[in-house]
């Protein structure tokens, strides 16, 4: 049986697309294949499993030598099973800049494409053969790219991902508008999580000027929820950084309704590279950037200190 999963710190994409791909593997090219998780879903993931009637996947700690297995929505090692390169890997399907690491035993198929969501590119893939899909994996598809554009509003949203988006609702009778609410309000729901939980739940390693950083994203409809938080964020970061190997844990809370970034400001060393980095002037432990929505477009590209 394959076992098809995504990244650590399951979103909605790595969750979602999984499944998909688990279907059409299984149904479509006749190869037993099930989605697995790399670790508990996000609020917004969860919900979407309960709104679509999807049994949650499995979570795995890790992958046994010589296991088929088929990766999506990333290709960095470091955001999965540590075992991954004594794997049998049977494929890659992913939207992320290529990162390196990762061995194979045998060529494999790959599919990378500069899309924003990786369900969008499934969809592509799957071509006619999604007309006999179940309406759970056309919901789980839908809702993976209005996650991943945050409804349109992310930079990395490409007119052919909105178009997708579009036709999958149509299909369903869904309303796009009423439903990225619904999503974004299971995002925006952080009340159960602990902070550390939060700083790890959408995160990414990252190395610069010698310095290994954890860049942590929030998206959410009602930013005050987490900027109350604001003491007690900043002072689970020094844990959580020494916890995870880390220097230093950066946190931008992304409000998608206004379309902006609120970047908090432990110390001397994120001031720095708050302003190296947006050209930013920082007087005090938060700072705004207008027209900040993607760690993978406009955040990771631009740190510097």
């Amino acid at each position: 049986m394959i076992k098809v999963f995504g990244h650590k710190s399951p979103d909605t994409d790595s969750t979602g697309s999984p499944i998909i791909w688990a279907w059409y593997l299984t149904e479509v090219k006749g190869t037993p294949a099930k989605a697995v998780l790399l670790g508990e879903p996000n609020t917004e993931a969860a919900f979407v499993l309960k709104r679509w009637d999807l049994a949650e996947p499995e979570i795995i700690a890790d992958v046994a030598a010589g296991e088929e297995v088929v990766i999506v929505d990333t290709n960095n090692p470091a955001e999965l099973p540590a075992s991954i390169n004594e794997a049998n890997i049977l494929g890659i399907v992913d939207h992320h800049m290529l990162v390196g690491g990762i061995k194979t035993k045998t060529p494999i198929e790959i599919t990378v494409r500069p899309l924003a969501c990786t369900a969008t590119i499934m969809h592509d893939l799957i071509g006619a053969d999604l007309a006999k899909a179940p309406k759970a994996v056309k919901g789980a598809m839908l809702s993976c790219i209005l996650s991943d554009t945050l409804e349109f509003r992310s930079p990395t949203t490409t007119p052919h991902d909105k178009a997708v988006a579009e036709k999958l609702a149509k299909d369903l009778g869904i309303s796009i508008p009423d439903y990225a609410s619904e999503l974004f309000a299971a995002k925006s729901d952080v009340s159960r999580f602990s902070d550390a939980e939060l700083l790890r739940m959408d995160s990414k390693e990252y190395e610069l000027g010698g310095k290994q950083l954890r860049v942590s994203v929030l998206e959410t409809t009602a930013p005050k929820v987490l900027l109350d938080r604001k003491a007690s964020l900043m002072k689970s970061m020094t844990s959580v950084a020494k916890e995870d190997g880390a220097d230093q844990v950066l946190l931008f809370i992304i409000d998608i309704l206004k379309e902006e970034a609120t970047l908090l400001v432990p110390n001397d060393f994120v001031k720095t590279v708050a302003e190296a980095s947006f050209g930013a002037k920082v007087s005090g432990d938060t700072v705004v950037l207008p027209g900040i929505m993607s760690r993978k477009k406009q955040i990771l590209p631009m740190l510097k200190v």
